[in-house]
């Protein structure tokens, strides 16, 4: 299984460009991420595969 991103890094959402935080890999690409939804002001989370994230800068 490659693993691209570590726990604790920084990725950003190619689909709409939010900066997230890896939480965890589930299973084979798909990872655990939060982020912090400035128009509720709440951390959320989500799954997504691998394949839709890159290294934020």
């Amino acid at each position: 299984m490659r693993r691209l991103f570590r726990k604790g890094e920084r990725v950003r959402n190619k689909v709409d460009g939010k900066v997230m935080e890896v939480l965890k890999y589930l299973k084979t690409n798909v990872v655990e991420v939060k982020w912090f939804d400035l128009t509720s002001k709440e951390v959320r989370t989500n799954k997504i595969k691998e394949d839709k994230l890159s290294k934020a800068a």
